[in-house]
């Protein structure tokens, strides 16, 4: 599945010609320049019909936020007024509010879920675009958390190969938001 999403995402890069951009984002970043004028980036045609095309292929797309707009509304709109929405909605970008619904967890609790308006997601994805091959630079190559291209999976043999070639036997789990200093 990540290697499908991942051969996905890199077509669609391609196509928008945003490919060989991200490519310079992360060599710049790897090499520890310094960035300025990453705006003309975010708001370029092509990272913006990207962020449509790559928030499209997501299943989420079709979840309405408090605006009650899906994908389908961003559709409707011509890729030219798409470009203009995101462009006149970043000149002063403030949020809508966020609609908040609860996902049942195996263990019988709950846990929160905040879902963006559609254009919020437009214009949240168009900066992650931008914002990621620096960030990406920057990681630890043996961190799986929220990244691209890497999975549960991934960390999963990643703690075998250590187990089997390090000798190393133990796990810690850390859970932060129960975390607790005691002085």
């Amino acid at each position: 599945m990540a290697t499908k999403t991942m051969n996905t995402k890199l077509r669609h890069n391609e196509y928008y010609g945003q490919q060989s951009t991200l490519d310079e984002l992360y060599e710049r970043s790897l090499n520890g320049a310094k960035f300025n004028k990453l705006y003309e980036k975010i708001i370029g045609e092509g990272n913006i019909l990207l962020a449509y095309r790559n928030i499209k292929a997501n299943t989420g797309s079709k979840t309405k936020g408090t605006d009650g707009k899906t994908i389908q509304d961003i559709g409707a709109m011509t890729n030219e007024r798409v470009i203009a929405m995101v462009r006149g909605r970043l000149g002063k970008y403030v949020p809508q509010s966020v609609r908040r619904v609860e996902i049942p967890k195996p263990n019988g609790k709950t846990r929160p879920l905040g879902i963006p308006t559609i254009s919020d997601r437009l214009i949240q994805q168009c900066i992650l675009q931008i914002l990621e091959p620096i960030c990406e630079a920057k990681f630890h190559n043996h961190s799986f958390g929220f990244r691209p291209n890497r999975s549960t999976e991934h960390a999963k043999a990643m703690m075998h190969r250590m187990i089997n070639l390090q000798s190393l036997h133990f796990v810690v789990d850390i859970d932060i938001r129960k975390f607790r200093t005691y002085l």
